[in-house]
């Protein structure tokens, strides 16, 4: 599919990055990913106004999740119990070109796992695939603060995205990123201003604008998709206007948002269609929406929904 010409054009650009170190950086990956560089919207200018296509970060858990649908759960219940193995599914049978370990099995309210358990995961995972890896804490800013560092530590040098940083707590992680080599994950609600109040203050820290990725609250398919639309859309528009410090590459949780909503997780409910097929496709639906208002990195959880959105992907960045 074409990308149309069209007469707007901006002054602004998306920071490039490249995420993952290869050997001769220092680091063990086989594979870099890059993300960025676009210089107008989607569907907007010329075929090098588009920048670098989007991604698709797989979902890797650190222990074994419990609340997962069974349409979910049925897609990873032999590798459950290892993380790195589960990690090597994804990149091996699904095409996954990050894998995105989030660290649910720390925080206080779940299986409350410490730094040892973290680096040992984080360690395992490393040595099973050659892609980036998006290193994500489990949202408790006290554990995060006492667990993080060492999960960074124990990539260092691989050049992960690490985070996330927020208004009220960044301070530990931009300095420990900054150290390691790392790229930062700077989260806000849905709000423009906010997002760029917590880039100004890692900016403030010594961090460089050109490694850090944004990440707003996402919004599902019927679960607020059209107010997550307008905010990456308003925050694109905002840095391809100039504004330095929104002209970040932008990261959406899909997975865990659209399998939160009742469509896509009831197996019982009549009239809806078989669980099997209406949880992809929800999770594929509100992809596809977040990444035609410019998003970069998509993370994602099923591999159907993951097959549709890749084939998105290469028509429109073709």
């Amino acid at each position: 599919m074409p990308v149309p010409e069209v007469a707007d054009s901006f002054t602004g650009q998306i920071n490039q990055i490249t995420l993952g170190a290869a050997k001769a950086e220092g680091g063990s990956r086989t594979k870099t990913v890059t993300v960025g560089g676009a210089k107008n919207v989607v569907y907007g200018g010329s075929f090098d106004d588009a920048g670098e296509k989007p991604v698709i970060a797989m979902d890797v858990l650190d222990s074994k999740p419990h609340d997962w649908p069974g349409a979910l759960a049925e897609q990873y219940k032999n590798v459950f119990d290892s993380p790195g193995d589960w990690a090597k599914k994804c990149v091996q049978e699904f095409g996954a070109e990050l894998i995105c370990l989030k660290f649910d099995g720390i925080h206080p309210d779940r299986q409350n796992r410490d730094a040892a358990h973290a680096v040992k995961v984080t360690e395992q995972v490393l040595r099973a695939v050659g892609v980036p890896l998006v290193l994500w804490g489990c949202g408790n800013d006290e554990k995060d603060n006492a667990v993080m560092p060492k999960v960074s530590g124990a990539a260092k040098g691989e050049k992960c995205l690490l985070g996330t940083i927020k208004q009220d707590n960044y301070k530990s992680l931009t300095a420990i990123a900054l150290a390691d080599g790392h790229f930062l994950i700077a989260e806000a609600p849905l709000d423009i201003n906010i997002a760029k109040q917590i880039n100004i203050l890692a900016s403030d820290m010594g961090f460089p604008l050109g490694r850090i990725v944004m990440f707003q609250a996402t919004g599902a398919l019927g679960y607020g998709v059209e107010y997550a639309y307008s905010i990456q859309e308003r925050q694109r528009l905002a840095a391809l206007t100039g504004d330095k410090m929104m002209a970040m590459p932008v990261i959406c949780d899909v997975g865990y948002e659209s399998w939160r909503a009742k469509e896509a997780k009831l197996a019982d409910a009549p009239g809806w269609g078989p669980a099997e097929n209406r949880g992809p496709m929800w999770e594929a639906a509100t992809a596809v929406c977040l990444l035609q208002a410019g998003v970069d990195i998509i993370r994602m959880r099923h591999p159907k929904a993951v097959e549709t959105v890749r084939k998105f992907i290469s028509e429109i960045w073709s």
